[in-house]
């Protein structure tokens, strides 16, 4: 209001000086016209002379009045017409205020108000709750409290991104009292006022029981694939089993060491020793720790489960590495096979017994990402069936749950991915996973 005051004072000594001014030209203007017209009169007729002489005064306030009246109530109308736009206007701000009040105050979610410096000016109730701190607290709060170093050095980098006038969201991790930690869903609006920034809308969710819970999918999931694959498994490390009992038998009954038989039953024991490994390795439960992973590293390892089903079902895996240099991905190593396993296994159980089965898998660079395409000949599926793939509870298997793919969809989001799904009637489906390639220059803290 203060900043209103002088243009307010400046505006009404204008009306003023306009009133004062008109009434003084038109005071002179009537002085020298009446006079003018006196002059005449008293030539040619005296007593019109002295009628206009009594009454000119009369005449004049009359004419000024009106005149006045006239310039008064225009600029009058115009300051009432424009203190009602204001008053409007003033009304307007106050709803948009009750608004703003309510969506901070009444928000489902945590929202900080902070300031170009990073200091926290204003914060919801919501905030106070998840942060377990009132809101003086916050105002003298450093963030480095809640987070470790990595996370604090990530989060910075959205702060920094969000002052250029970009919103940001990303997932962290809080650290709070009593080793009490917490997952958060964020997202940093800018605050933009005459094309500036001027500060930050925070904006948090916790998601740690959603996470947990989204963990015990995958978990329960990762369990159910280990159990399916256990029984070809089974059968493929009794082959070599079958081997080894056969050479010592034959040991026996010679009583002599032979050296090549030797170095088959040692082959064979590193063939038990990998399957079973990469069993164990499957099933160990693991933390989401993104790290840099060798994408054909892992799909080797997924073959080395997968090919005893493919057997079993009389089915041949293909597989082709067309990159023409080594790729990696930022990912966790368990849960991408997780993915590829369950994949792999769709593709070997839609092929009918009759059939002469092929899977092939094919890695393959296009652009900043990388592909893994798993195609088969089977009895593919109706282009309808595609879009509901990936659904929970959907499946186009007979005793199918639909929790695989929706599984499956759920990690490749985490590690930034996609998931793409072609099929034709009885001619086959191909499935395309593509996962960003990590840049040896960047480690997995600082990627998103």
């Amino acid at each position: 209001m203060n900043l209103g005051e002088p243009s307010t004072m400046k505006q009404a000594k204008d009306i003023a000086l306009r009133i004062s001014v008109t009434y003084v030209l038109l005071g002179i203007l009537w002085i020298i016209l009446s006079d003018y017209f006196s002059m005449i009169l008293a030539h040619e007729k005296l007593s019109m002379y002295i009628y206009f002489q009594r009454y000119k005064g009369w005449l004049f306030t009359l004419v000024t009045g009106m005149i006045i009246f006239l310039l008064v109530y225009r600029r009058t109308s115009e300051l009432i017409i424009s203190n009602e736009k204001l008053k409007k206007k003033e009304r307007q701000l106050q709803i948009r205020n009750q608004h703003y009040h309510s969506l901070f105050e009444q928000n489902s979610d945590a929202v900080l108000e902070l300031s170009l410096d990073g200091n926290v000016v204003s914060v919801n109730s919501e905030a106070e709750g998840l942060l377990e701190s009132t809101h003086e607290q916050l105002k003298e709060v450093k963030f480095s409290e809640f987070l470790d170093e990595v996370e604090m050095k990530r989060v910075t980098e959205y702060f920094f991104q969000t002052f250029k006038g970009w919103a940001s969201t990303f997932e962290t991790t809080i650290h709070l009292a009593n080793n009490n930690r917490k997952i958060l869903r964020c997202s940093l609006v800018p605050i933009i006022v005459n094309r500036k920034v001027t500060g930050m809308f925070a904006i948090a969710r916790d998601i740690t029981l959603h996470r947990e819970n989204e963990e015990m999918v995958i978990a329960s999931e990762k369990l159910s694939v280990i159990g399916q694959l256990a029984a070809a498994v089974a059968h493929e490390i009794r082959n070599p089993l079958t081997s080894l009992k056969g050479f010592i038998q034959l040991m026996q009954i010679s009583n002599r060491i032979n050296h090549d038989h030797l170095d088959i039953m040692l082959s064979e024991v590193d063939r038990i020793d990998l399957i079973s490994g990469e069993m164990l390795i499957l099933g160990k439960q693991q933390e989401f720790d993104l790290r840099r992973e060798k994408l054909d590293d892992i799909l080797k390892q997924v073959l080395v489960l997968m090919k005893p089903q493919a057997h079993l079902d009389n089915v041949s895996i293909e597989y082709k590495n067309l990159a023409e240099k080594p790729l990696y991905v930022f990912g966790e190593g368990n849960q991408l096979k997780q993915v590829f396993i369950n994949i792999i296994k769709n593709a070997v159980e839609s092929i009918p017994d009759n059939k002469d089965g092929i899977v092939s898998i094919t890695l393959v660079t296009r652009g900043d990402d990388a592909h893994v395409i798993v195609a088969d000949n089977g009895v593919g599926m109706e282009p309808e069936r595609i879009g509901h793939l990936g659904e929970p509870f959907y499946s186009t298997k007979e005793k199918g749950t639909g929790l695989g793919l929706a599984v499956c969809q759920k990690i490749i989001e985490r590690h930034k991915g996609h998931i793409h799904f072609q099929s034709e009637k009885e001619k086959g489906t191909a499935v395309e996973i593509s996962l960003p390639i990590a840049d040896e220059g960047i480690s997995a803290a600082s990627a998103d």
